[in-house]
């Protein structure tokens, strides 16, 4: 009975250390772990023991008899990915983290961004004895994405955040939320108050179109959109009018999915999670009934992974129905492509709700006088150049969806940080492995870009503090001065947001609802000054 890996995963490897034959991969210090979407269990070699499940944070491994049927082809993704990647000439690769022998004294880092990167840059650097961590937020609430943009109705992801309460309650580790550098301290505050400081500020923007019609009332970013179903409180109180029959998405990677799928579903499904309020009440009145997501390349370019596509094509009450399929692409190539010729060949029932994935077609122009009436869109040909790379380039082919609702979902960008250099190209901070300058560094979205998942910042803050144990092992960081910037602020600590987070969740539990969360800061910072005082 083979345990089955079901989920993208979290990178915490606790499952690669407990299994005691060697049978997850790829494994830490292997070729792929740092970009893989998931880990895969050989069924071949797994014992059927279950340590993996024991040591698992977020629950994304079970046994196969315990599959559920949406689960059942991630038995299959796991046998083929050792079909063509053999393991059996491999040594186990993974070993526990060297603890270092740092010089005496406590070293004093800030961490700006309370998001995956800058918890998991705080875990890291807490492994190591005489290590005190102050991370930083300007929201009252920390998690960022985790808690912000992780979809309602993927709760199991939302489990990543076991790991994030372990790491709080690490000697050594404490808040400063709501807290905004920039505004309540500057960057010169931060190092002189500590010996390094590390920014996981993360990709707070989104790219435009640069199309016409794109400011109209009705045409918005993704992000913005995830933001208030998610209750963001920068974005919960905006308004989207849902009168229309269809909504158009323009990108296909994993958030526009979760968009179409959020748009489709059953009201009385999402009542039962953590969406927002205010969100709620809007799609149980709304009328879209197709939602469709434009991809300007082909399906083996679509940007979604696999695991999100497996759960798209598991949807039970919505139909999923592929189009634009080029005529020289075998439907085999990928394990992706299989999956997607699959749904292509899926008969739609009459009268479902619909989310339509539509290769080679690019957007044109958004049409209206004041709010989105329609949109425009070319179909597109695929060119490969010299290095590879597949382009798509505009036929001219063009025609016009109507639709009152556009969402552009191309990609996040991130701004710049003041007091830091910053590369307008990439909109990254450049570095060379997590290291700006002696004493600061860069982990996550504004390190690397935005790509990868939440386990891939973890590999991400590995190596940024590894640079940064370094300068401060070799006598390169400066000697901080305990001058308590930040302490007139109203921060909020460890048990302030504790406080917030069971308030949350007791409010939840009297609805069925594993959390109604708060959405403005004057509720968040009510509910925190529940507890005496807030520690760090």
């Amino acid at each position: 009975m083979p345990y089955v890996v079901t989920r993208s995963c979290c990178a915490d490897a606790s499952c690669v250390l407990a299994c005691p034959v060697n049978c997850i991969h790829p494994a830490p210090g292997e070729p792929g772990f740092a970009t893989a979407e998931m880990l895969y269990v050989d069924p071949l070699t797994c014992v059927d023991c279950g340590a993996c499940t024991t040591a698992c944070p977020v629950d994304a491994l079970k046994p196969h008899t315990a599959l559920t049927g949406a689960e059942l082809p991630f038995l299959e993704l796991n046998a083929t990915y050792y079909k063509e990647n053999p393991h059996a000439d491999r040594a186990p690769m993974y070993v526990v983290p060297r603890r270092r022998a740092l010089p005496a004294g406590e070293l004093s880092v800030a961490v700006v961004g309370a998001g995956p990167a800058g918890l998991f840059a705080a875990d890291e650097l807490l492994r190591h004895p005489g290590v005190r961590v102050t991370v930083h937020d300007r929201l009252p609430t920390p998690y960022g994405l985790a808690r912000a943009g992780v979809a309602p109705d993927h709760q199991d992801t939302k489990q990543v955040t076991r790991l994030f309460r372990t790491i709080e309650s690490q000697p050594g580790f404490s808040y400063r939320l709501g807290v905004e550098v920039g505004t309540h301290l500057t960057h010169g505050d931060l190092l002189r108050e500590h010996h390094a400081v590390i920014y996981a500020v993360g990709a707070a923007t989104d790219k435009r179109l640069g199309i016409e019609g794109e400011d109209l009332r009705g045409s918005a970013s993704a992000t913005d959109f995830v933001a208030w179903y998610n209750g963001h409180p920068d974005r919960a109180h905006d308004e989207y009018d849902l009168d229309t029959e269809r909504a158009v998405v323009i990108g296909n990677g994993n958030v526009a999915l979760d968009v179409a799928r959020i748009l489709t579903a059953d009201p009385d499904v999402l009542a039962r999670t953590d969406i927002s309020d205010r969100a709620l009440a809007a799609l149980r009145g709304s009328k879209i009934r197709e939602v469709v997501l434009l991809g300007r390349r082909g399906p083996a370019q679509a940007a979604f992974t696999l695991p999100e596509l497996l759960a798209l094509s598991a949807l039970k009450d919505v139909d999923v129905v592929v189009e634009g399929w080029p005529e020289d692409l075998d439907p085999s190539a990928t394990d992706k492509t299989r999956l997607l010729s699959q749904l292509a060949a899926r008969t739609p029932v009459e009268g479902r709700r619909r989310i339509v994935l539509r290769f080679l077609t690019g957007p044109v122009r958004i049409t209206g006088d004041t709010s989105v009436r329609a949109l425009e869109v070319t179909a597109t040909a695929l060119d490969t150049d010299e290095d590879g790379t597949v382009r798509a380039l505009p036929t001219g082919d063009t025609r016009t969806l109507e639709t009152g609702l556009v969402l552009r979902s191309v990609g996040y960008r991130a701004r710049p940080v003041p007091g830091l250099p910053f590369d307008e190209d990439t909109a990254t901070v450049p570095h060379e492995g997590g290291r700006v300058g002696v004493g600061v560094y860069v982990a996550g979205w504004i390190k690397r870009g935005p790509t990868g998942f939440i386990g891939t910042n973890k590999t991400c803050a590995h190596e940024t503090v590894e640079s940064l144990l370094d300068d401060f092992a070799a006598g390169r960081l400066a000697q901080p001065v305990r001058s308590g910037v930040g302490t007139a602020t109203d921060a909020l600590g460890v048990d302030a947001w504790h406080a917030i987070d069971r308030a949350e969740r007791a409010a939840g539990e009297a609805q069925g609802r594993p959390r109604v969360k708060f959405t403005d800061t004057g509720s968040l910072h009510r509910a925190a000054r529940a507890v005496p005082a807030a520690r760090g």
